[in-house]
């Protein structure tokens, strides 16, 4: 149906007589394009409205969801905005506190005197500071809350108030201590672990001790009884010579007891028995030292004396057929603990014999070998055993982890050697070698 002329909608008028038809079209398509502009203009307005509806929205969920308690004041301190987390920290609804000022919270003068002095020196306000003051609760007991007190500006960049965020201190100060008591348990936990690893290789070490004590002590025993039939000797050829007997008597007595003989042979008894002593004392210092508990005690220690022990014991313990190819080379001095140390290459020497006693038939062989060079003491020590299976490579120092049959061992070993190289700033890999047998490489910075 065609659209009826504009001119048929106006009511005749006599004063605009004579106003042609164009001119009445072109006022109505300037009308259209008004309406149709406050029409687009009306839409802008309501996605604006409803963009602002939601940002609005997300502040106010943002403030709700917010743990720690938050206040914008103006320059006075009266709180302006607030969140929900103070106000159910306080006791008071969100209209209670608007408009109070922030100090009037405080649970002391000491706190308000804190709070007035941040909001009254501009020099605070620039960069923001940090305040400790306390609050009164919902049931009126002392909170202690740690502000962070920031500037808030306007549109044009003047500082119009402050904004204060914080948290209650209290559930901070007991998670804190609850952390703190975990944390000493955890290193209780684990000196008595790597205590009773210690305790668990010396156990196995104990019939090579027995053999490595029995020969000095012997050896004193069989010299102590050397002395007492010559304290025999001695005293009664003494008795003679006391008793004023003929000098011929004294002469058949004296060749008879051997006393030329006796006096000629006790130096080098004397001198065997302490041996024999000194070793045994060596022996039982040298357990207690890798047996104690270690007090962090660090010292400069030659890795070669190291190696040298550990395959010493382990061969005298429960490895004596283990062929070890050893040869002492350079000085390779590092500072730590010569018992940590110890237990470490203790335990690679027996792990690396266990490895190799898999093959039946053939006899356990290490290879080990020790330089110091670019600021790094390196110890290589390869097995003659199966080699790592490729999925326990990445397993080998996880705690508890071990390949060894039940009762055979504990899983601890490696994982507390890895946790003493790294402590003594080392590193401890394990690899396997192209010709078969798995490499344990201990490296050390230089001392």
């Amino acid at each position: 149906m065609p659209r009826p002329s504009p001119l048929a909608t106006i009511p005749p008028n006599p004063e605009m007589e004579g106003v042609d038809e164009s001119t009445w079209m072109d006022v109505i398509h300037k009308m259209d394009e008004v309406y149709s502009q406050l029409v687009a203009d009306e839409i802008k307005l309501e996605q604006k409205n409803a963009e602002l509806e939601q940002s609005q929205q997300f502040i106010f969920s943002l403030l709700t969801a917010m743990s720690d308690v938050l206040a914008a004041c103006n320059e006075s301190g009266q709180i302006e905005e607030t969140n929900a987390a103070l106000c159910e920290l306080v006791g008071r609804s969100d209209a209670q506190l608007r408009g109070m000022v922030l100090s009037q919270l405080t649970a002391d003068d000491s706190s308000a005197a804190r709070l007035r002095h941040v909001l009254g020196t501009p020099a605070l306000q620039r960069s923001g500071t940090t305040v400790e003051v306390e609050l009164l609760d919902a049931q009126g007991q002392r909170v202690p809350v740690d502000f962070n007190c920031t500037p808030r500006l306007d549109g044009q960049g003047r500082r119009v108030g402050m904004v204060f965020v914080g948290r209650p201190m209290g559930e901070i100060k007991r998670a804190y201590h609850q952390l703190r008591e975990a944390h000493e348990a955890l290193k209780l936990t684990q000196q008595q672990l790597l205590h009773s690893e210690k305790m668990a290789s010396l156990g196995r070490l104990v019939a090579g001790v027995a053999h490595e004590l029995n020969n000095p002590i012997s050896f004193v025993l069989g010299n102590v009884h050397a002395l007492q039939r010559y304290t025999e000797r001695l005293r009664q050829y003494l008795g003679a010579v006391h008793a004023d007997e003929p000098a011929a008597e004294r002469a058949a007595l004296r060749a008879k007891l051997r006393i030329d003989h006796l006096l000629a042979d006790l130096p080098s008894l004397m001198e065997g028995t302490l041996e024999g002593a000194q070793r045994t004392a060596d022996i039982v210092n040298g357990l207690k030292r890798f047996s104690a508990v270690d007090r962090e005690e660090r010292s400069l220690v030659d890795m070669n004396r190291v190696i040298e022990r550990a395959v010493h014991w382990v061969k005298k313990g429960t490895a004596p057929a283990f062929d070890v190819h050893w040869q002492p080379g350079a000085e390779a001095p590092v500072m730590g603990s010569a018992g940590q140390l110890l237990q470490v290459l203790m335990n690679l020497v027996q792990n690396a014999y266990d490895a190799a006693s898999q093959r039946p038939g053939a006899l356990p062989a290490l290879w080990i070998a020790c330089e110091a060079s670019d600021g790094w003491v390196r110890v290589s020590l390869r097995d003659s055993g199966p080699g790592i299976a490729e999925a326990d490579l990445t397993r080998i120092f996880d705690p508890f982890f071990t390949t060894k049959p039940v009762g055979k061992g504990t899983g601890l070993g490696l994982s507390i050697s890895y946790g003493i190289v790294e402590q003594h700033g080392g590193r401890l890999r394990a690899t396997n070698h192209p010709q078969g047998g798995a490499v344990f490489t201990l490296e050390l910075p230089q001392a």
